[in-house]
């Protein structure tokens, strides 16, 4: 019969690094995929109105923002008076139809009806503006407009 010998020097194991490099490009491919990146700089002040009824989104990527409102500290060069912002840039009323035209050509031709166009409007900005942007809408047929809001009471 064989005899069975205990270790005697009771020495803790090395700790196996061979997966070491798989786990850590598992987690980098894990956080590029689950990582969304900001779309816009604001540029504007955008202190949003407070509604009480509220309907949230669903396809987020079927969605044209248009931004405005007063340009924010950083940009005070462009004046105080309200600006729209389209993507990064500020721009002038009679731009939003080529805009609308650029988001619609970048989408598939089945998703073009579902385009929703959402005014980011500041809660202090000219109603004046407002009225040329959504005249402006209905010349390129942008009928489908959400009013971002926040969900709260309104405070007087």
């Amino acid at each position: 019969m064989s005899k069975f010998k205990k270790k005697k020097g009771g020495d803790i194991p090395a700790v196996n690094t061979a997966s070491l490099p798989d786990i850590v490009f598992m987690l980098l491919f894990f956080f590029m995929v689950a990582t969304v990146m900001r779309q816009n700089t604001l540029m504007i002040e955008n202190n949003l109105p407070f509604a009480d009824q509220v309907e949230k989104l669903d396809k987020k990527d079927l969605v044209m923002y248009i931004y405005a409102g007063k340009p924010s500290e950083n940009y005070k060069q462009f004046g105080t008076e309200a600006r729209i912002q389209l993507n990064d840039k500020f721009a002038g009323v009679n731009e939003i139809a080529a805009f609308i035209a650029a988001e619609r050509a970048s989408k598939r031709e089945e998703l073009v009806p579902f385009l929703t166009t959402a005014l980011k409007v500041d809660s202090k900005a000219n109603m004046g503006l407002i009225g040329d942007i959504k005249q402006e809408l209905r010349k390129v047929n942008a009928l489908k407009i959400n009013y971002t809001t926040k969900k709260g009471k309104v405070v007087n």
